[in-house]
């Protein structure tokens, strides 16, 4: 006869084989993949083009009175491309909130007012994958794998004088700055994109063309989180 702190026998051992695990926390259904790259490298266009829902990291910029908004070394420009002019916190928040439970509420922002002017319901239940997509986007690649939700990382990239090129055409259709801006900024980036490549790169994303980028956001859709996020 076996005590009650006696080891469980062979018998219990295989009677026991049909329970199950049960977790404290509930599974994640849907991952996100962050798409980064220069200003103008063209990510809406291929987010659009992916047919996945799309989270704009844009609209997630401080406000143009916001007193921590950085400037341009040696201007009195505001450094639009700089991390700090981004709200990476509520942003991370409304990834991992869309991930756990299919919608959140994001903000809208009007570039050329440098505002918030409202906000909206996002939703995507019952979607495997989204996309979140702007520069800032590899500035969150750690906190999203550590959250588990990260599907995938790219950085879009197309060259310096072509990114330069249609940044320019889309800022100066979309009237988003003055022409003196728009033209000062242009330049610096140009200047700079290598280095934005190469620190986004660093940051845990992985650079590609639109042909590669499309493959692997197809691949994320079909369940394959890339190797280097799992």
């Amino acid at each position: 006869m076996r005590s009650k702190g006696d080891p469980p026998t062979r018998r219990e051992r295989r009677d026991a084989s049909h329970w199950t695990l049960v977790s404290s926390h509930p599974p994640i259904p849907t991952r996100v993949v962050l798409l980064s790259g220069p200003s103008g490298s063209g990510k809406s266009l291929l987010a659009a083009r992916s047919g996945l829902p799309v989270l704009r990291l844009d609209d997630f910029y401080k406000e143009g009175l916001d007193p921590t908004l950085p400037q341009v070394e040696g201007s009195t420009d505001i450094d639009w491309d700089h991390p700090l002019s981004w709200d990476a916190d509520t942003a991370v928040a409304s990834i991992e909130e869309l991930c756990r439970t299919g919608r959140t509420t994001v903000p809208t922002y009007d570039i050329s007012l440098s505002a918030r002017t409202g906000a909206e319901a996002l939703s995507i239940e019952r979607t495997p994958v989204f996309v979140a997509e702007g520069i800032f986007a590899a500035e969150i690649v750690g906190r999203c794998r550590e959250l588990g939700v990260l599907a995938d990382a790219l950085c879009l990239t197309r060259g310096p004088v072509r990114t330069f090129r249609r940044r320019f055409l889309r800022d100066l259709k979309e009237a988003r700055k003055s022409v003196p801006f728009l033209l000062r900024r242009g330049w610096r980036l140009m200047r700079l994109e290598r280095s934005i490549v190469a620190r986004q790169t660093e940051l845990g994303a992985h650079p590609c063309d639109k042909d590669e980028a499309l493959g692997r956001l197809a691949a994320a859709a079909a369940g394959h989180c890339a190797k280097a996020t799992a």
